[in-house]
């Protein structure tokens, strides 16, 4: 690891802890194939409001993003898409809009992962509760089902409004975005409605009938999900010591 710079980000760049976990994310996004291309964008807000917030650099392929790559972004400023280092436009106009009007979701993962985009691409995009991951997502998801383009301004807007007070949103024929209160929670989030979609998925493609829980199994089981809420910092945690050991230039 690069004593030097870690030392200089921790002394001069602004939230340095916070860098590191999306750096992180970002990192394990691509060694679990979730990334697509140099597309898709996490972001991270970084003030009491949620309007300020930290987001991958316009091109950057996912497993080279270092915790300095990332820029500082304010939702309410109107000049930035004016500025030198502006970030690529559907960035913009998703992220802004959620860390604008939705303080809630302090940290916001969007992706085009396999089985998720499978999933938001079927006529049926729900998750019908069929074990125990699948559970975990019972009356917790949002499906956006008035896709109209581009995640520009005006499609930003209307994605923020439709998001609410839910952690997930199905993005019918884009893929899907999960945020939390942490970069842990949302990752904690994104991996397991991946996990969630394979096996839905893996289900339907033998042609049998499902086995659903009861809506009383299955709420149950979301709130046993919802009590275990250190699960997420501890996974997160594994995912950074690996790294650490494996990658450590992500924390630069």
């Amino acid at each position: 690891m690069n004593v030097s710079a870690v030392k200089h980000l921790r002394d001069n760049g602004a939230y340095f802890d916070q860098r590191v976990d999306l750096a992180c994310a970002f990192r394990w996004t691509v060694k679990l194939n979730m990334h697509e291309s140099v597309a898709n964008h996490f972001s991270l807000a970084v003030n009491d409001e949620g309007t300020k917030f930290l987001l991958n650099p316009n091109g950057a392929h996912f497993s080279r993003i270092r915790a300095s790559d990332l820029i500082l972004i304010d939702a309410n400023d109107p000049t930035t898409m004016d500025q030198p280092n502006a970030p690529e436009r559907t960035a913009w106009g998703l992220h802004g809009a959620i860390h604008r009007n939705c303080p809630q979701a302090r940290c916001v993962l969007h992706a085009h992962s396999k089985y998720a985009t499978a999933l938001a691409c079927l006529a049926d995009s729900s998750m019908p509760p069929i074990d125990q991951n699948t559970a975990r997502f019972f009356n917790r998801i949002v499906i956006d089902e008035g896709y109209d383009g581009m995640a520009l301004e005006e499609e930003g807007e209307r994605c923020s409004r439709l998001l609410g007070d839910k952690k997930v949103m199905v993005m019918c024929h884009h893929g899907v975005l999960v945020t939390g209160e942490t970069v842990a929670d949302a990752f904690d989030g994104l991996y397991y409605f991946e996990r969630a979609a394979e096996t839905l998925l893996t289900a339907y493609m033998t042609g049998r009938p499902l086995r659903v829980l009861s809506d009383e199994v299955a709420e149950k089981t979301a709130r046993q999900w919802e009590e275990f809420n250190d699960l997420g910092e501890h996974h997160f945690r594994e995912l950074r010591t690996l790294l650490d050991q494996e990658a450590p230039d992500y924390r630069t």
